[in-house]
C-alpha cells in the first residue's frame, strides 16, 4: 500500500522493514532510471495479441489531442501493450498536458476481458494516495483554527501513542515520527490477503501500529509509515467528531463534484470499476515468499479476482476509490489553491528529504512528495493495494496531471520476483510525467 523506499542512484534508504516486505518507492527510483539503467524507453512490439478496449488495433491512437505530441502518445500506448504483454491484466493511463484534451490510453489482457470491459474512466482502489486527501482535511482544520502543525500527539489521542507528546501533527503527515509500520504486523496479513473481512477502524488499526518497534526517535529522519495515517485519521474523528467517509464527501467530493471518489469502509463499490488480480498461489513467481502467495478470491486463468476483498484494513491510509479523471481534478483544486489556503498549501509542500545525504534529491510534504524527474519536478504518490497500483502526478500549478494504473499490484511488492513488469511499469511511469511537462523522455548517454 505505501509509498515504496527505492534505492536513488545507488542510494539505499534506511531499511527499517524485512527484506522481503520492503516496500521499494518505484517512484524515487524513476528520478534517476534513466541514467542508471542505460534505458532509452524503445517503442518495442508487444510479445502478445492484446485488447484494445475501444476497437482499435494495438499501436493505434486511442484518441486526437492538441496537447501531447504524437510521438509521446505512441510511446504511452507502447508501453502500456508491453506492460500488458509482460503480464500485467489491464492498464490506465491518463495524461493532461494543460493544452487540450487529456490522453487515454486503456490496455487490457483478452482474458481478462471476459470479466470486464476496462475503461478510462473506471473506478480503482487508491491505497496510499488517500493520505494526500487526509492531509488535505488536516490542513483545512488548520486553517480553521481548530488543529495546529505544533500540536503534539498526546493532546488528542491521549494514551494511544508512546511518546505521543514528542511527537508532532507535522510528524505524522511527513514520516518522521519514528512510529512503526502497522501492514507489517503478522496480524494484519490475513486482511491484506483478503482472507479475514473483519471492518477494521482506525482506533484498532493504530493499536496495532504502536506495538511495533520503533526504527528511531520522533523526528530523527525520514521513514514511511503507514501508522502515521491512521493515527491522523483516528485523530480528524475525533476532532471532528464525523467519520473519514462523511470528511471526505463533505470537503473534498462534493465541493468538487467527484462523483467516484468516496471512502469505502467495505468491499462495496458504487460504480463501473476496474477488476484487480494478483496471481494465484500456482502462478505466483518463485522469489515470492510462500506467506504471500496465496489471495483470496473467484479463480481468473491463473489469477485470482481481488476485486471485492475489502480495503478496510487500510483505513485512512489507503482505503479510497476514485478514478483517473477525478484525481486528476482533484489534484488540480488541491494545487490551485482552491481547497487549501496559500498558508496551508505552502506547508503541504514543505519537504524533508527522503534520503539524508540527498537534500536536493526526492522529498516528503504533507501527504504528498516532491519528486526530480528526467523531464522536471512533479509533485506525486503512489498507492498499492491487492489488485490495483496507481501512480499520480502533478506539476506545482495543478494545470498538468497524469495517472497510471496497473490491475495487479504484488509484483510492485516483490519487484525482484517480477523483473519484467516490474521495468516496463517503471518506463510507463517516466514517460507519463515527461508528456505531462510536455517534454520527451531523455534518452541515456552512451555507454562509455
Amino acid at each position: 500500500m505505501p509509498m515504496r523506499a527505492h534505492s536513488v542512484s545507488g542510494h539505499e534508504p534506511p531499511r527499517t522493514r524485512p527484506a522481503h516486505r520492503r516496500r521499494r518507492a518505484r517512484l524515487l527510483a524513476a528520478s534517476s532510471f534513466l541514467a542508471a539503467t542505460g534505458l532509452v524507453v524503445a517503442l518495442a512490439q508487444p510479445g502478445q495479441a492484446l485488447v484494445r478496449t475501444d476497437g482499435a488495433q494495438p499501436g493505434q491512437a486511442l484518441m486526437r489531442t492538441d496537447g501531447a505530441l504524437p510521438q509521446q502518445r505512441a510511446q504511452l500506448e507502447e508501453l502500456a501493450e508491453r506492460l500488458v504483454a509482460a503480464g500485467a491484466p489491464g492498464v490506465i493511463v491518463r495524461v493532461d498536458d494543460g493544452r487540450g484534451r487529456p490522453v487515454e490510453v486503456v490496455e487490457q489482457a483478452p482474458w481478462a476481458r471476459a470479466d470486464h470491459r476496462l475503461r478510462g474512466g473506471d473506478e480503482f482502489r487508491m491505497g496510499s494516495n488517500t493520505k494526500t486527501v487526509m492531509a488535505t482535511l488536516v490542513l483545512q482544520l488548520v486553517a480553521e483554527g481548530r488543529l495546529a502543525l505544533t500540536d503534539p500527539v498526546e493532546k488528542w489521542l491521549p494514551g494511544r501513542v508512546p511518546h505521543g507528546d514528542e511527537i508532532t501533527l507535522r510528524m505524522l503527515l511527513n514520516h518522521t515520527s519514528g512510529i512503526g509500520d502497522y501492514t507489517e504486523a503478522p496480524e494484519l496479513l490475513p486482511s491484506i490477503l483478503g482472507k479475514d473481512r473483519r471492518p477494521w477502524t482506525s482506533e484498532q488499526l493504530l493499536a496495532v501500529g504502536v506495538k511495533r518497534d520503533r526504527p528511531f526517535p520522533p523526528g530523527a529522519r525520514w521513514a514511511y509509515s503507514n501508522t502515521n495515517y491512521v493515527a491522523v485519521g483516528a485523530l480528524l474523528e475525533r476532532v471532528t467528531g464525523k467519520s473519514l467517509a462523511d470528511l471526505v464527501r463533505e470537503r473534498i467530493a462534493r465541493p468538487l463534484g467527484l462523483r467516484h471518489t468516496y471512502y469505502a469502509t467495505d468491499s462495496a463499490w458504487r460504480g463501473r470499476h476496474a477488476r484487480g488480480y494478483e496471481p494465484d498461489a500456482a502462478h505466483m513467481p518463485p522469489g515470492v515468499p510462500p506467506a504471500y502467495r496465496e489471495y483470496a478470491g473467484a479463480a481468473r486463468e491463473g489469477h485470482v479476482d481481488v476485486s471485492d476483498n475489502s480495503p478496510s484494513w487500510g483505513g485512512a491510509a489507503g482505503a479510497m476509490v476514485s478514478t483517473a479523471r477525478d484525481w486528476g481534478r482533484f489534484y488540480r483544486a488541491l494545487m490551485s489553491g482552491e481547497l487549501l489556503p496559500a498558508a496551508q498549501l505552502a506547508q503541504m509542500r514543505t519537504t524533508v528529504p527522503v534520503f539524508p545525504d540527498r537534500p536536493e534529491g526526492p522529498g516528503g510534504g504533507l501527504g504528498i512528495q516532491r519528486f526530480p524527474s528526467p523531464c522536471g519536478t512533479v509533485w506525486s504518490h503512489e498507492g498499492g493495494i491487492p489488485g490495483y497500483l496507481s501512480t499520480n502526478f502533478t506539476d506545482p500549478t495543478g494545470r498538468r496531471t497524469a495517472t497510471v494504473l496497473v490491475s495487479t499490484e504484488a509484483f510492485a511488492e516483490h519487484p525482484d520476483a517480477f523483473p519484467e513488469i516490474n521495468e516496463v511499469s517503471q518506463e510507463l511511469q517516466v514517460a507519463s510525467m515527461c508528456a505531462m511537462l510536455d517534454k520527451p523522455v531523455p534518452s541515456a548517454s552512451p555507454a562509455g
